[in-house]
């Protein structure tokens, strides 16, 4: 979808307030109704895993999100949210309704897709405690605990004072770009009501993300004639351009401090050892802490390209063929934050330490880039549980833990919505 950063900003003009922190986490921990979900919490392990299982079962490859979006919508409406609907571009969204009508939303989310392509087995191998499938932490687990606080909720007869969205969105990951989140933040059914933002992405209970790391990701592809790697050598190479580029790339000065980083993921291109490709392409992923420097080395890239490409056009230009470019950019997540000291991460601090976690605040690339480039609070939090090996086959999951979690996600929750009615 087109998108740019000055129409983004624009919009968060047309954002409410937040107005979250209600009731102290500790006033809440003795709470009936809270005590109640927890109860709920502690007698549905089995179905809490049988439901985690369930999703990570559905693929959700890159752009193709669709099967496992029907599935939370129908979930969604089993479950008794109002409005629940699929967006323009895939996003699932349904409204656990709040006493105060004319008040902001807060939005709980998690993402749908995984990093595995199409035709990935994604069937759950249960080895001793864990849970084995691609894509089970990432972000099965942040889905399942959607549904765990929807039903957690419902069971304990919770009503709230401000409404919550829970929104399953699409394109997270890698080349989606967040479009999922994108749109809920420009010009989706919600921009204008949405206030804050929480996101589940993988486990744990321990860190907090309240700072968005920037990135630009690039795919370069250069062609030229080809030809066999005796009879017509002399002809532009674009392998050897791309070769240039790269070796100029890795001799980079990144800075530590803005932590800054780049990474050539992928190289294509050729045919066979004793033929001169056609063509070559790059795939580089380029991050910093600070907007300003990811400006330069983004600079610095596409000045290290043009100074590759000139070097191979010169010193084969008796072959009277030139390379040409393709650039590309396949990912652009925007940096951003709110401070430690903000209310929705002071609220989230105190909830972890209330039950007894050690919370740690960290920066990193989630969907909550997206709404604190716009200076909307957001935070991105773990799920519970442990997991390991995360994009890759061998991912795992281990539950133990997870009731840790959810009670953490259901105290943020109360927190930021506030219950309808607190006794004094």
């Amino acid at each position: 979808m087109p998108f740019s950063i000055s129409s983004l900003r624009q919009s968060k003009l047309d954002h409410r307030p937040y107005a979250g922190s209600f009731h102290p986490a500790t006033e809440l921990l003795s709470h009936p109704l809270y005590k109640k979900a927890c109860e709920v919490i502690d007698r549905s392990t089995v179905r809490f895993t049988a439901e985690h299982i369930r999703i990570c079962e559905i693929p959700a490859p890159p752009f193709n999100e669709r099967e496992r979006g029907d599935y939370l919508e129908s979930r969604f409406r089993d479950l008794g949210l109002a409005d629940v609907h699929r967006d323009e571009v895939g996003n699932v969204t349904g409204i656990r309704p709040g006493k105060d009508r004319s008040a902001g939303l807060t939005v709980f989310s998690a993402h749908l897709d995984t990093v595995f392509p199409v035709g990935t087995d994604v069937r759950v191998r249960q080895v001793g405690s864990r849970l084995c499938a691609p894509g089970i932490g990432d972000d099965s687990a942040g889905l399942a605990t959607l549904i765990g606080l929807i039903e957690i909720l419902a069971e304990a007869g919770i009503d709230l004072q401000t409404p919550v969205a829970f929104v399953a969105t699409v394109g997270e990951e890698g080349e989606g770009n967040l479009r999922g989140v994108r749109h809920l933040f420009n010009g989706g059914a919600l921009t204008s009501r949405i206030s804050a933002f929480v996101s589940f992405d993988g486990t744990g209970v321990e860190w907090i993300t309240h700072q968005a790391l920037g990135s630009r990701r690039y795919r370069i592809r250069l062609d030229g004639p080809g030809g066999h790697s005796w009879g017509d050598f002399g002809v532009v190479n674009p392998v050897h351009a791309i070769g240039r580029l790269v070796a100029r790339l890795a001799d980079y000065p990144a800075p530590l401090k803005p932590r800054t980083s780049f990474n050539v993921g992928r190289i294509e291109g050729g045919e066979s050892v004793n033929v001169i490709p056609i063509m070559a392409s790059v795939d580089i992923d380029l991050r910093s802490e600070d907007e300003s420097e990811l400006t330069r080395l983004e600079a610095f890239l596409l000045e290290s390209l043009e100074l590759a490409t000139d070097a191979e056009n010169r010193l084969r230009a008796s072959s009277g063929r030139r390379l040409s470019s393709d650039v590309r950019l396949i990912g652009s997540r925007p940096s951003g934050e709110i401070p430690p000291d903000h209310p929705l991460v002071r609220s989230a601090l105190e909830v972890a330490r209330s039950l007894g976690i050690r919370p740690w605040l960290n920066r990193n690339s989630t969907d909550s880039n997206i709404p604190l480039s716009l200076g909307i609070p957001a935070l991105t939090i773990g799920a519970g549980g442990v997991s390991g090996d995360p994009h890759r086959l061998s991912e795992w999951y281990d539950p133990r833990g997870r009731e840790l979690g959810y009670r953490r996600a259901l105290l943020l929750l109360l927190v930021t919505a506030g219950l309808a009615e607190v006794p004094d």
